[in-house]
């Protein structure tokens, strides 16, 4: 006979103890390690294991990317300018950090010189005698070059103001014109890849188009008075050379047509790439420009989504000659 009570049966469930419990997910984490730990040395992990596995600390080239703003534009970039500041203690005080900073991280990021997998494919694994003094070499040479960074940047300020018939103010462009902030960061970073610093820049770069959508690599060289307008989808490559008074809309890519492989198969590094703008350049919107052979003269207006593979003479005006609008009216 059923249960006449009117009450449902009830199903006891034995629950394991907490000590198993504990015991099995510890067990499974000791597995997931022990199989895991050969996979870093197997998967191409260049780490220098000489300084014990550093490697930068993001966090902290960041906040000496962040310093340096604030020096190169005190309180219109990253940090606030109160008045009970003064500018030259504000500058000193922030000066004073980014040094801090970059020392200790520049220091971890030397060994990738003769550690890395370009170097090591390279033959160049004979360690520098003394990183440490290395470091405080390249840092101090670095802060020597932070005033004709201020030079540059206020130029390009010149130029957005110039090229923007939207800009009313110096000032709404450094706070908040994401082209400013891209090529800001982009000549700290081309200073410190200057001076051969490995990671670093490339950190400070992606930082910069993570919150730009604007993409320059640090090895870029780019001249004075550069403007980029709107600036999403913007690529830059490593091997660009850009002359000065350039413009460019969103979406432009100077980019590789294509890339050399060597006989084992890999990618040939350290070769031009990336095409050449010449002075007073202007690239419309979602223009492709490839190829390390490929010169833009001085001069010059490409259009808006042409595909260019070859040379422009100074000049010249490039569009798409073919492309109709149709307009239906009701």
């Amino acid at each position: 006979m059923g249960d006449q009570s009117g009450e449902l049966p009830t199903t006891r469930v034995r629950c394991a103890p907490v000590e198993c419990l504990r015991h099995s997910t510890a067990r499974c984490i000791c597995e997931v390690t022990t199989a895991l730990l050969p996979s870093y040395v197997q998967d191409g992990s260049d780490v220098p294991m000489g300084a014990s596995g550093r490697i930068p600390s993001l966090q902290h080239v960041v906040q000496a990317l962040h310093c340096l703003q604030d020096v190169l534009f005190p309180g219109r970039m990253s940090s606030e300018l109160t008045e009970q500041t003064s500018l030259e203690a504000f500058v000193e005080e922030r000066l004073s950090q980014a040094y801090r900073l970059l020392l200790v991280e520049v220091e971890k990021a030397l060994p990738f010189r003769w550690t890395g997998a370009l170097a090591a494919s390279e033959g160049k694994t004979e360690p520098m005698s003394d990183a440490r003094a290395e470091a405080n070499r390249i840092t101090a040479e670095f802060l020597t070059r932070i005033p004709a960074i201020r030079a540059m940047l206020v130029k390009d300020v010149e130029a957005a103001y110039r090229g923007d018939p939207a800009a009313t103010t110096y000032a709404e462009i450094m706070v908040s014109y994401p082209g400013l902030k891209a090529i800001t960061t982009h000549r700290i970073a081309h200073e410190l890849y200057r001076l051969q610093v490995p990671l670093i820049p490339r950190i400070m770069s992606e930082h910069a188009h993570s919150h730009t959508g604007i993409d320059i690599h640090p090895g870029a060289e780019i001249g004075e008075s550069f403007f980029i307008d709107h600036g999403t989808g913007v690529v830059i490559g490593e091997t660009c050379e850009i002359g000065r008074n350039v413009k460019l809309y969103q979406g432009v890519t100077l980019g590789a047509r294509s890339f050399k492989v060597a006989d084992d198969g890999t990618l040939v590094k350290g070769i031009k790439r990336h095409p050449t703008l010449e002075d007073d350049v202007v690239v419309y919107a979602n223009a492709t420009i490839l190829g390390g052979d490929t010169v833009i003269g001085k001069g010059a207006v490409i259009g808006s989504s042409v595909w260019i593979l070859s040379s422009v003479p100074p000049g010249a005006t490039v569009v798409i000659r073919d492309a109709n609008t149709e307009v239906r009216t009701p």
